[in-house]
């Protein structure tokens, strides 16, 4: 391999830590590794991310001194969170201005864990502007117990000076250290505090294994650096963990959610990640993950992440029995049970094994082995498991072991004997319908349109359920390529983000315009290469808030992936997207290194007829980076830009009862995208297209895409 010609990914699961290495040129799976994960190791999970690395490196084909890219994912935050493993957190509120209101509003009641126990952290207040004062606060929480500090202030997203001093503070008395500002830029006095002290309880333990992850980076002589998977699909430095360790909240399934925008190019549909356990549910419309705000113990954070829709439904679940007849699947997983699936031995193991007495059908051999018929089992039986996905089993060991299930289930004569056949069929019902209401409200809850709807299957469970899923509600879908190894895939092709939100009325061209510099400036001191970052603005005017998502790849990769897709091969991925024939295409002329294609197709409504046009934006390696609905395009100049665009969005503006509403902007310039989204001015579009196209020679062809929203 030659220099930074391979990036490497790390998925921490519940029950493995698999690790990638991808070919940055190609995105080619290159060698693959798995090694338990860590959980009870002293050091943690890291001890796993560091086996695997150590494991990897010894693969022939994987030199440290390829590595151009290096990121792990982590469940970390998640399980800290969910059980309870946090630390004793100091919320230090700093008072300034209207002391009494500030006190009630940084006070929150006890948050209670999905574990049940209850976060609640010691509260102390200080002068804002008393250095002593604010030294002896600390003192005070080091004296009770305190092992980190959360510092909160009103408006201290604008004057983030004194909680920076806190924080310094903090870390001189041997405390791990944030504040409120560092975890949200957006006002919310209590929720913002509310997410600090959250981010403090997971702070120490995250540091360890940051710490531990990075100095075996280190000494592996990888010149990359190492970051880590964010919760909305993005990586950041690992040096960030000591600032914001709670972004990776639910990096584990933004891992597989990567993978299936960068891996397998889903542009519209959903993605359903099937582990052994669970299974991982979630939305993408117009080559975008959909997001919202977290919640813990049932109150709001400022913490957004993908939405992912968790089920207690794998490839390994077992299967409940009640009045001799089998009623449910899942949650309990025979992974969880210490059982073996019993399509993944040889038929002769199950040779003389009984059932167990409980709810579960879990069968024991003479020798004791624990045996379960699973969904994948039934998948096999049932010939669904499609040739080639890691689900694909023996079909006559599962045919024995439902044939046992048969026999016990009918033994005291109460019913009439099913067939194996039936007893599987049953299963894959049971496990489609808990499916199926997930997906079918994903779709209704983003307005998805059926048309164009894909189920896209990742993990090592999806060739069991997915193709079942996908007939039962008359859908196409496919089985992503490795999908076993889709969320470390996602990892190593994953993009530097960051994301600046702020509270503006009725923000003025110049304060949106000084956002995005924001946003794109963090990115870049992250590792991104400027020329490299992308920036969507989105304006939201009901809630007073602007959000600027930068990302950008690297500078030691993305100059190395040369694959390219020609004509033909793009015109075939447009039509796949659009679902017509290439012959049906229409070629939409954008810039040099992004490919517009379109499909015209007629839709009745209100008893009309209307023509509209669905089109599809995709770069030179074939990634389909836009998908929009009936846009205006124009296609202009640098130095003409500003006249046009101002031009084109009163065109495009839609009036109504409610007043205007001005069209989602997309600046196309060379194998950039720059997203506006909730303008309400042209003066805004204006002013983020001049950033966009600051230093670019006056003559270089840019195009727009105007996307109509109803007033």
């Amino acid at each position: 391999m030659t220099a930074s010609a391979l990036r490497v990914g790390i998925d921490v699961g519940g029950t493995f830590t698999d690790v990638v290495a991808v070919d940055a040129r190609t995105r080619e799976l290159v060698a693959v590794v798995k090694v338990p994960t860590t959980h009870a190791a002293s050091e943690g999970v890291a001890a796993g991310i560091v086996r695997g690395i150590e494991a990897l490196l010894a693969n022939p084909r994987v030199e440290a001194t390829a590595i151009g890219f290096i990121a792990h994912s982590t469940t970390q935050a998640t399980n800290a969170l969910l059980e309870g493993d946090v630390a004793h957190v100091a919320v230090l509120g700093l008072l300034d201005g209207a002391a009494w209101l500030s006190r009630r509003q940084m006070r929150f009641a006890p948050l209670r864990l999905e574990s049940g126990d209850l976060f609640a952290p010691r509260f102390a207040f200080a002068s804002a502007g008393n250095d002593d004062a604010l030294r002896r606060a600390i003192d005070a929480v080091v004296g009770e117990g305190a092992e980190a500090v959360a510092a909160s202030m009103s408006f201290g997203v604008d004057r983030p000076a004194r909680e920076s001093f806190a924080v310094e503070c903090a870390r001189d008395r041997g405390l791990a250290a944030t504040s409120g500002h560092d975890v949200s830029t957006a006002y919310g006095l209590r929720a913002r505090t509310r997410t600090a002290a959250l981010n403090a309880a997971i702070l120490p333990k995250m540091l360890k294994t940051a710490t531990m992850t990075a100095r075996a980076v280190e000494r592996a002589a990888i010149p990359a650096p190492l970051m880590v998977m964010r919760s909305d699909g993005g990586v950041m430095d690992v040096r960030e963990i000591e600032r914001r360790p709670i972004l990776t909240l639910l990096s584990g399934p933004a891992a597989g959610i990567a993978g299936a925008l960068l891996y397998e190019r889903l542009s519209d549909g959903i993605f359903i990640e099937v582990g052994g356990t669970s299974s991982d549910c979630s939305a993408i419309r117009g080559g975008r993950p959909q997001m919202r705000a977290a919640r813990i113990g049932g109150h709001r954070t400022m913490l957004r992440t993908l939405d992912v829709r968790t089920l207690g439904l794998g490839g390994g679940s077992l299967l409940r029995i009640a009045g001799n007849r089998i009623v449910d699947v899942g949650p309990r997983s025979a992974h969880i049970a210490g059982c073996a699936y019993a399509s993944f031995l040889p038929a002769p193991a199950l040779r003389g094994a009984r059932l167990e007495g409980g709810p579960h059908a879990v069968f024991t051999t003479p020798e004791g082995v624990r045996i379960a018929p699973t969904t994948t089992c039934a998948a096999n039986l049932l010939g669904l498991v499609p040739d080639g996905a890691f689900a694909k089993a023996d079909a006559g060991a599962a045919h024995v072991a439902f044939e046992l299930l048969a026999q016990s289930l009918a033994s005291d004569g109460s019913q009439e004997r099913a067939t194996p056949e039936s007893l599987a069929q049953t299963v894959i019902a049971l496990a489609t319908d808990k499916l199926r209401k997930t997906i079918e409200q994903l779709i209704s809850d983003y307005s998805l349109d059926p048309e164009f709807v894909t189920l896209v299957g990742g993990g090592g469970g999806a060739g069991a359920l997915v193709p079942a899923l996908a007939a039962a509600m008359s859908l196409p879908h496919r089985i992503a390529r490795d999908a076993e190894a889709i969320a470390p895939i996602g990892v190593a092709l994953a993009l530097v983000r960051d994301v600046v939100e702020r509270t503006i009325f009725a923000p003025s061209a110049q304060e949106v315009a000084a956002l995005r510099r924001e946003a794109a400036d963090r990115v870049i001191a992250a590792g991104a290469a400027p020329e490299a970052v992308e920036v969507e603005v989105e304006i939201d005017p009901q809630r007073n808030r602007v959000v600027a998502t930068a990302s950008g790849a690297t500078a030691l990769n993305d100059a190395s992936i040369t694959t390219v897709a020609n004509e033909d091969e793009r015109r075939a991925l447009a039509a796949e997207s659009l679902r017509c024939s290439p012959d049906a295409i229409e070629t939409v002329a954008l810039t040099d290194a992004l490919h517009g294609y379109a499909k015209r197709r007629q839709r009745r409504a209100w008893r009309r007829t209307h023509e509209i046009l669905d089109v599809r934006v995709l770069d030179e390696r074939g990634t389909i980076r836009l998908s929009v609905r009936d846009p205006i395009v124009a296609r202009t100049t640098v130095v003409a830009l500003a006249q046009e665009l101002g031009d084109a969005i009163e065109a495009a503006t839609a009036f109504g009862d409610v007043g205007r509403a001005l069209p989602a902007v997309y600046l196309l310039r060379g194998a950039r995208i720059a997203a506006f989204e909730g303008l309400s001015s042209s003066g805004q579009a204006i002013e983020l297209a001049f950033e966009e196209t600051t230093g670019c020679h006056g003559d270089e062809a840019v195009a727009v895409l105007l996307v109509r929203r109803t007033a």
